[in-house]
């Protein structure tokens, strides 16, 4: 190969390595025109806010400011499940999320926030595995519940 010929390979391999872990990385592109490229959120130390509920009944966008958020280090969850704050053990590993017994306040809401409340009960007391793909956490629950929740800013 010649002198121009390498240089030129080198030149576009410098050029195409970023772009390559960039797009085979675990890395995504920021808000459209930002122009950043960050991260996918941890699903520990996040604030995750519930946008869709599926069961075999259907699916359920949550008028609700249900949220959650796992501590890896106090091994604890907590949040508010669409009335009602609760709190419960939680251990996260290899895409596994294994919930206790929640500890909830007792107030009555709206019939359809008690609604959302009784449905996210039910994942408690199991193990759900989960994924985050593009600020969406994904939690699948062996009852075949579907919780999609978004990483609040």
């Amino acid at each position: 190969m010649d002198r121009h010929t390498q240089r030129m390979t080198l030149m576009a391999a410098a050029l195409l390595v970023p772009l390559a872990t960039a797009a085979c990385g675990s890395e995504h592109a920021g808000q459209a025109g930002s122009g950043t490229v960050g991260p996918e959120p941890s699903v520990t130390g996040t604030d995750w806010r519930i946008q869709s509920i599926t069961t075999h009944e259907g699916t359920d966008h949550p008028k609700s400011t249900a949220h959650l958020s796992l501590d890896a280090k106090t091994g604890k969850a907590g949040g508010r499940l669409g009335c009602n704050h609760f709190s419960a053990t939680a251990t996260v590993r290899d895409g596994h999320i294994t919930l206790g017994s929640p500890t909830t306040t007792r107030m009555m809401c709206d019939a359809s926030l008690m609604h959302t409340e009784r449905t996210l009960l039910g994942v408690f007391n199991s193990t759900l595995r989960y994924r985050i793909e593009h600020r969406t956490l994904t939690l699948t629950c062996a009852n075949g519940t579907i919780i999609q929740a978004v990483a609040r800013k």
